[in-house]
């Protein structure tokens, strides 16, 4: 019994079309999307009456997926959409990029922020972080060596 490989990582949203298409901005492509609910959604979540949308993201070599969710049922708690890369809990998803700069040029003028600054990390990469919707934070990494 071991674990094969890392499937996904989840995350909850509350605008789902707005997510789905800040991660194919960056150059994820859709997989699928769809809706959940019943019993069985129910239990594995530990939560009543949930009716939730999903959509999953790829990376264009297929090694990474991200599930963005909807819930529209049960309420969920409100969370710190502006919460610094400090604080508790998964903070983060990074991504390789081949050009970092033609690829924040193209965020920004979407009206994507830079949550810091654009530095080089020895001579190994360019970085940055940018926030998304809802205040999810993205790490972006050209490798330069």
């Amino acid at each position: 019994m071991g674990i094969q490989r890392m499937d996904h990582v989840g995350i909850i949203v509350d605008d789902l079309a707005a997510a789905v298409a800040f991660f194919v901005e960056l150059g994820l492509e859709v997989q699928g999307e769809g809706a959940v609910e019943g019993r069985w959604v129910d239990s594995v979540v530990a939560l009543e009456g949930v009716r939730a949308d999903f959509a999953v993201v790829q990376t264009p070599n297929g090694h990474g997926r991200l599930e963005l969710t909807k819930y529209h049922a049960p309420t969920g708690r409100e969370g710190d959409r502006n919460a610094p890369a400090n604080t508790p809990g998964l903070r983060h998803v990074a991504f390789a990029v081949d050009d970092i700069d033609t690829t924040v040029a193209g965020l920004r003028a979407r009206g994507t922020e830079l949550v810091g600054e654009l530095e080089r990390y020895k001579d190994n990469y360019r970085l940055c972080y940018v926030r998304g919707p809802e205040g999810i934070i993205v790490e972006l990494a050209e490798r330069i060596g």
